[in-house]
């Protein structure tokens, strides 16, 4: 199942047996990990609720000519409390993507946890313009969260750092082969060569998926194991328009961003 930025959580059912808090479409009898993305199944889910983030930002008005400062800390929507416990969501305990507004930019990077519940990142953005930050993160006695905030960098533009895809070619076909808008897409990538690609951050796979405006986002992972060179992502694209995905692969130790466009059509 897809986790999407910008849409409110669904409510709670009667969740039989034990669960996964990422696919809470997975059911077992068993406590176990998911067969889908490697997570711990736990005997209930709580009721979801969408925390709040609040980031720093040093300088106050980023720049491309100087280092960027972010602290992130996340605040609990009942207590009002920050946020000091969290569980590791595909081995780590934050995911955060930096994207450009012309989408030229993508960073895929993870925070180390600080003393009283903070993340701090450092990185020099290379674009002006608008950024769209997101965050995935699963707090302690809740549900996993994907969180969302702009970002406006100024100064004279930089080199843009090619995405990296050095040992590994990355081909995409999606099935319907023109995408419609609020139906399954299923994206397969073949991979070659197959050998030495094994998971990263416990799954074969990571998918950002981005609207041209940047306001639908989708972080999710491979449906299945691979079937001989082939991975397969079920995405669901919720307006017409281009979509950009980044799609991340690990082979012999080294991960491989390939990036995409897809255009998706209204239901006719």
């Amino acid at each position: 199942m897809q986790r999407r930025a910008f849409l409110p959580l669904l409510a709670a059912q009667t969740i039989p047996d034990f669960t996964c808090p990422m696919d809470p479409d997975v059911h077992a009898k068993l406590p176990g990990r998911c067969p889908r993305c490697g997570m711990n199944l736990i005997p209930g889910l709580p009721d979801p609720l969408e925390f709040r983030m609040r980031i720093d930002v040093l300088p106050r008005v980023p720049s491309t000519t100087r280092t960027t400062s972010l602290r992130f800390h996340f605040v609990h929507p009942k207590t009002n409390k920050r946020v000091e416990k969290f569980e590791e969501i595909h081995e780590r305990l934050l995911h955060l993507f930096l994207i450009s507004e012309d989408r030229r930019y993508f960073a895929h990077e993870h925070p180390e946890l600080e003393p009283g519940g903070y993340f701090r990142f450092h990185t020099q953005l290379p674009l002006p313009g608008f950024y769209r930050v997101l965050t995935d993160f699963y707090p302690a006695g809740a549900t996993p969260q994907l969180l969302t905030a702009p970002l406006y960098v100024q100064g004279p533009p930089g080199p843009v750092p090619p995405l990296e895809a050095p040992n590994l070619q990355v081909k995409l076909r999606t099935d319907p082969p023109a995408p419609i808008a609020g139906l399954k897409t299923m994206l397969f990538f073949d991979l070659a060569p197959m050998a030495g690609v094994t998971p990263w951050l416990g799954a074969w796979g990571h998918l950002l998926s981005a609207s041209a405006d940047l306001l639908d986002l989708v972080h999710v992972h491979p449906a299945w194991e691979p079937y001989q060179n082939r991975v397969q992502f079920n995405v669901l694209f919720p307006r017409p328009g281009d979509y950009t995905l980044w799609a991340q692969f690990q082979r012999d130790g080294v991960v491989n961003t390939a990036r995409f466009t897809v255009a998706v059509k209204a239901l006719a």
